[in-house]
Order: structure tokens, then C-alpha cells, then sequence
């Protein structure tokens, strides 16, 4: 992808995720996503309404007139990115690719953070951590993180979310707002998973087609591993082939959602045929 046609898909996404964090998702992320407390800002004069028990009765009594203390909310969050850039990322038989998708979400995650003055941060893995973009503030900042989920070529296209989990662990060390996109066609992260969600606010948001979820009967195919790169022939006219191809896929779905409920961590189901926008928002007003 050249330059200009890199900064024409920036500013495309840059458009529509941010008009939906303007107007739609910057309310809900705050709401939903609390700061550390109140903190002490300033004093003013008594106003009618304002509750007695907020008055500064030493400023009231130098200055013979009554004074209140304004507090507002201390936020300074920190929200952390961890995006699966997998061979599996680049399914997609309807209108988008995941990895379009997973683009779109992370952007209005990032514009709703940049909207509520907190930070933002990206991981990108596949079954090693192929990225870091330590979390900042500011549009220029985002615009960044935009361009690697947009360009940026993995090493590896095999997947390890626990890796992934591990290493954020390791270097954010403060409780954060925490998104892992991905497929979850993985497995064997459920303890790297407990302890990372006792220490940060973690959502699993999986992104998938409808597609992967069976394989139809085409008779003898040569089907690809997106992963490994493998081929194999596969006779899609055996049920046995099917139902033990649908059997894995449910588990890996169950697998995910359990273990995510199980380390009080919270999941939500975006497919690429349908609306993110309500998901989030949903997923935002239930949360809040």
C-alpha cells in the first residue's frame, strides 16, 4: 500500500469512527468506564441548591460569606488495544474482512478514549507480540494507531492470546481499560486470563463470519490453514468432516466465553455482517 493511498483509508476510518465517538460512544464510554474517584478543584460562593455539606467553613469564615468546594471526577484512564493480527484476521466472505472490522472497532474505542481525555495504547500479536504502542494522548497519536492496524505486515501468522496477555501485564502496570480483538479460534490462555482481569478491566470482543461457523458440502476440496499455511484435501461430503469441523469451532466459541465469565471479565460477539455500532453501544448501556 503506498503513501497516499494509506492516508486516504486513514482519513476514511478517521471520519466515520469519529463521528461515532463524537456523537454516540464518548457518553457511553465515560459512563461506563468510571475514573479513580473525585478529586478537590477549586472553591466557589455559595449558590442556591448547592448541598450545605460541600461548604468550606474555614473559607466561609475568612472571607464572612458562604463558600462550597467543586470536586470533579478524576479520570486519567488508560485504555489498551490488544489486536490479533493473525493469518485468521484476513477471513471474509460477506462485505468485510475481520481485520476491517476489528480496524473499525479499535479506531472508535481510540476516538472515544481521545474524546474523554484518556489514553491509548496498542498491542498487536499474533502467537508472539509483533507490536507495541505504549498508550498517549492526542489525536496525532491515534491517527498512528490507525495506520498500523491498517498497514502493518505480521511476522508470525500463527496466534497465542496468552502471550499477548502476558506481556501487558508486564508493562502496564496500572489498572486499565483493557479490549482483546480477535477470532478466539485459540485456546489455552485461561490462567494468563485470570490473573490479567484481576488487575485490569478486560472485554474479549469477537469478530467472526457467519461462514466459519460450518463448512458446506462441496465435495473434495483443497482447503488452506490460514495459520499454518497448510493444505489439505478435505471431503466436505463426509457429516463426520462437518460435524467434527462444527464440534471444534463451538468449542472454541464455549471455551471463550466461559473462561472469560470465569475471570469476571466481559465478552461481546460483533459479526461482519452486522452493525457494531448497536453492539457497543449495547454492551456499553449493560456495563453502565
Amino acid at each position: 500500500m503506498d503513501t497516499k493511498e494509506l492516508l486516504k483509508k486513514v482519513r476514511k476510518i478517521e471520519i466515520k469512527t469519529r463521528r461515532l465517538s463524537d456523537h454516540i460512544f464518548g457518553g457511553e464510554y465515560h459512563s461506563t468506564f468510571k475514573g479513580r474517584g473525585m478529586t478537590f478543584s477549586e472553591v466557589r460562593q455559595y449558590q442556591f441548591g448547592d448541598d450545605v455539606r460541600s461548604i468550606d467553613w474555614n473559607v466561609t469564615a475568612r472571607y464572612n460569606e458562604p463558600y462550597v468546594k467543586v470536586f470533579e471526577e478524576e479520570r486519567e484512564l488508560t485504555m489498551m488495544l490488544l489486536v490479533d493480527v493473525s493469518g485468521s484476521e484476513h477471513f471474509g466472505t460477506l462485505n468485510s474482512f475481520k481485520k476491517e472490522i476489528i480496524t473499525e472497532i479499535s479506531a472508535t474505542l481510540a476516538f472515544s478514549a481521545l474524546q474523554n481525555n484518556d489514553k491509548a495504547g496498542l498491542v498487536l500479536f499474533s502467537d508472539e507480540v509483533e507490536l507495541f504502542i505504549p498508550p498517549k494522548k492526542g489525536k496525532s497519536h491515534v491517527l498512528r494507531i490507525i495506520r498500523e492496524l491498517l498497514e502493518f505486515t505480521p511476522s508470525s501468522n500463527k496466534t497465542d492470546i496468552g502471550q499477548a496477555l502476558k506481556f501487558l501485564s508486564n508493562v502496564i502496570k496500572k489498572r486499565a481499560i483493557v479490549f482483546v480483538l480477535s477470532d478466539f479460534i485459540s485456546e489455552d490462555y485461561e490462567r494468563t486470563l485470570k490473573i490479567t482481569g484481576n488487575k485490569h478491566d478486560l472485554t474479549g470482543i469477537r469478530v467472526y463470519d457467519r461462514q466459519e461457523e460450518r463448512i458446506p458440502n462441496l465435495g473434495m476440496v483443497q482447503m488452506q490453514d490460514s495459520e499454518t499455511g497448510r493444505l489439505q484435501l478435505v471431503n466436505t461430503q463426509s457429516n463426520k468432516v462437518r460435524q467434527s469441523y462444527e464440534k471444534f469451532y463451538r468449542d472454541r466459541v464455549s471455551y471463550f466465553k466461559d473462561i472469560f465469565a470465569k475471570s469476571g471479565c466481559g465478552t461481546l460477539d460483533c459479526r461482519v455482517d452486522e452493525s457494531y455500532v448497536k453492539k457497543l453501544l449495547g454492551y456499553f448501556k449493560r456495563r453502565g
